[in-house]
């Protein structure tokens, strides 16, 4: 008995009891073998529910004590009962279903039998050049996966046609087919327009409820709900009457389902990493805010049923057109969606966006090439655009800046936070006991100590963690409203180094912290730190919080040697001299996320066919002019604008940069953003030439560099795959040949023309 549920409960979810022989059995004999499981569960309830009454009687009590002992292990509880009668209605349904497939396979049998079987064999079509291989596969591998039954295949040729034709796309239409229904395009029903929400009521019964990180999740959105309704009032007069339709937008959080592990749920209590529900509940509210229509899957089972996954391994497509424009999900989803999805994964990948916390590189995004040259990893290699992929924070332009949003203070909250600093309190990055580890942090932590007085928020069960020095008072962790609190007394927010890129820095400069950090020398990367080993990306990490770092800076951030003595107690005394306004970049407002978002959601279209060739590749000459300095590229006044194109082709500029030097940096040296879907336009000889720089020789190849100068000698390199097009990665033997556009203010994402 225990065995046999076992075989049930341990299945794939998704996959149904069905698999488990459908695959080696043909119809008649899977469906015998259902049968009798069921007949087998009904007669094991009989007995066990005579088992039970015995349990009640004298006669029970008076059996031998070795009796008595069998029985107990064989006295059922309700729980037991309730699963076995659910499996044995489950067997009932899938018999049901075998049925209804064999009917259907009996009467295509018949069709075939009349006449037709000179009409089922693979046709030779050059359009169709795969389909005799397809066939010749189905042959032999047509019992390989249940879904194949499912839409009909029986293990005759013209099953074959059928469904290589009707439901892949492998083979001709069949001519004796009806075709009145693969004719009828489907009704386009008219568009909803989008129209900014007020209430978060029905997006917190979406989310659904059941584990920690969604109940967390709902209460931060319902926190903030003020916020974002102020925020898409401020939003709404800004675009006046621009017309927005309202998408259909599945969000599949994959790392809290269980297939998955759901690490998160179980620790969120315990202080463990928040920043990803941080992120993914701010995403939910600022769809729902922006007028979207959400659904939201935190399983398997959930994101099956609306995708209109078939029963089976995943082998076969969707049995319905997608019924979303958008979905969103992690690395965990992307992976979970190719594994059921079968063929529509591919035709339907241009959809979806992937919240991706530290970015994904072109070169470990391709495929080939990421094979080719080492680059490959356990994220990478999805052969997605690189703006698909949407990053916690704007580590590099080749992905989308999705981001997330602090708390934002109004004027009175500001004055009373000033009023109510402490001169000299200080309070330590992290929740974790394991941050506290940190070789040599005793020496800093002396330091500090004879300055300010330090707290820590450290999770403990029983007795306060042993890493934790004695002179820290430690709260213990704290709920989010708590924690704001103690950063509005504090006057120093201090990190140890880790965790990386985490929302806690920000949310202390908002609430007028400053925040002290350890400068990394040398930077951390996947050559050197454990963290980034495997992650598709080969940044260079200089400090714990780049971005607080890089974008805001002095007086509100401090990045100094830890190691260094002298350095990190003169940077205590200047601090605590410092006097700082609570602060918060625009584009972590919530005004600045819902701005962000509509902006992707309005003009990033990944699924437009791209031309057979690459811009520039056949062109004699660019829209570009040098500029009158003669240092860079501008796009020509009298040169048309490209259609469709977004962000604007006029906000191009072109520089070629220093040897050694990457895109990124070469922009951000003139304070503009590299912008890689410009790079198709520069990617031609006549580029080159108008900078000046003539070309010896012009070669077209495959290399996440291009186009580029190759240093020493003349040699010109232009981009052969679109998808490798990258503003990061640099090498001393290239000069990069970059694309820079502008950028609102506080909003890097967005160039001045781009909302």
């Amino acid at each position: 008995m225990t065995s046999l549920g076992g075989q049930f409960s341990a299945r794939r979810l998704g996959d149904s009891p069905f698999t488990i022989r459908t695959e080696v059995l043909g119809g008649p004999e899977s469906r015998g073998i259902l049968r009798k499981m069921s007949d087998l569960l009904e007669l094991m309830m009989k007995r066990m529910d005579t088992l039970a009454r015995l349990e009640n009687s004298s006669e029970l009590h008076r059996a031998a004590s070795d009796t008595h002992l069998a029985a107990d292990r064989l006295l059922p509880g309700a729980g037991l009962m309730e699963r076995i009668q659910a499996i044995a209605q489950n067997v009932s349904d899938i018999a049901v279903k075998v049925d209804q497939i064999l009917r259907h396979s009996l009467l295509l049998h018949s069709k075939v039998s009349e006449g037709r079987q000179d009409q089922c064999e693979a046709p030779s079509d050059p359009k169709f050049p795969d389909c005799s291989g397809k066939v010749e596969w189905m042959r032999a591998r047509w019992t390989s996966d249940p879904c194949y039954a499912f839409f009909g295949v029986d293990g005759t040729e013209c099953s074959f046609l059928i469904y290589l034709s009707e439901v892949e796309w492998f083979c001709p239409p069949l001519p004796w087919r009806n075709q009145t229904k693969a004719q009828m395009a489907p009704k386009i029903l008219p568009r909803v327009q989008a129209v900014f929400r007020s209430n978060l009521s029905h997006l917190l019964e979406l989310m659904g409820s059941g584990k920690e990180s969604l109940i967390f999740m709902k209460k931060r959105a319902k926190r903030l709900t003020s916020q974002w309704v102020t925020a898409a009032q401020r939003l709404a007069q800004k675009l006046g009457d621009i017309q927005r339709d309202q998408k259909q937008i599945l969000v599949h959080i994959g790392f809290l389902t269980e297939e998955s592990g759901d690490v998160f749920s179980p620790r969120v209590l315990k202080g463990g990493p928040l920043g990803e529900m941080v992120q993914w509940a701010d995403i939910l509210a600022a769809l729902y805010i922006l007028g979207h229509s959400l659904r939201v899957t935190v399983s398997l089972k959930e994101l099956q049923s609306n995708l209109g996954v078939p029963p089976g391994r995943g082998n076969c497509p969707l049995t319905m057109p997608l019924p979303f424009d958008l979905i969103y999900t992690d690395y965990h989803g992307l992976q979970q969606m190719k594994q059921h999805m079968g063929l529509s994964f591919r035709k339907y990948r241009c959809r979806i966006r992937v919240i991706d916390t530290f970015g994904t590189e072109p070169a470990y995004n391709h495929e080939e090439y990421a094979t080719l040259h080492g680059y490959r990893t356990n994220w990478g290699y999805w052969n997605l655009n690189p703006k698909q992929f949407m990053t916690m924070f704007p580590h590099t332009p080749d992905n989308s800046f999705m981001g997330f949003v602090s708390e934002e203070l109004n004027e009175t909250e500001k004055q009373l936070i000033k009023g109510g600093k402490a001169s000299n309190m200080a309070v330590v990055y992290g929740k974790e006991a394991s941050i506290w580890k940190l070789q040599g942090k005793e020496k800093f932590l002396a330091i500090l100590n004879k300055y300010m007085e330090i707290h820590g928020t450290v999770y403990y069960e029983s007795q306060r963690p042993p890493e934790v020095p004695a002179f820290v008072k430690n709260h213990g962790l704290l709920p989010q409203p708590e924690f704001q609190q103690l950063l509005r007394k504090a006057k120093l927010f201090i990190g140890f180094g880790f965790p990386y890129e985490g929302p806690a820095p920000l949310e202390a400069i908002a609430n007028g912290c400053i925040f002290l950090q350890s400068r990394f020398s040398p930077p951390h990367s996947s050559l050197n730190h454990e963290f980034f080993r495997g992650k598709p990306t080969s940044r260079e990490v200089f400090s714990q919080h780049p971005y607080a770092e890089n974008f805001i800076g002095k007086p509100h951030v401090w990045t100094v040697d830890y190691n260094n003595s002298e350095e990190f107690e003169a940077a205590i005394k200047a601090i605590l001299k410092t006097q700082v306004d609570p602060y918060l970049p625009y584009e972590y407002t919530c005004e600045g996320m819902l701005e962000r978002i509509h902006a992707y959601i309005q003009h990033q279209d990944f699924c437009a066919v791209p031309g057979s060739t690459l811009p520039g590749a056949h062109t004699s000459r660019s829209p570009f002019v040098l500029a009158p300095n003669a240092t860079h590229l501008e796009w020509a006044r009298n040169a048309s604008l490209v259609p469709g194109a977004w962000p604007p082709a006029h906000s191009l500029r072109a520089w070629l940069a220093a040897p050694g030097r990457a895109c990124t940096d070469a922009c951000l040296d003139h304070g503009l953003i590299c912008e890689p879907s410009f790079f198709p336009f520069l990617n031609s000889r006549d580029a080159f030439l108008k900078l000046q720089v003539p070309c010896d020789s012009t070669e077209w190849e495959m290399h996440h560099l291009y186009p580029a100068l190759a240093q020493p000698g003349q040699e010109c390199y232009l981009q052969k795959e679109p998808l490798l097009f990258s503003c990061a990665g640099a090498s001393t033997k290239y000069q990069r040949l970059c694309p820079c556009r502008d950028f609102r203010k506080g909003q890097v994402a967005l160039c001045q023309g781009c909302l």
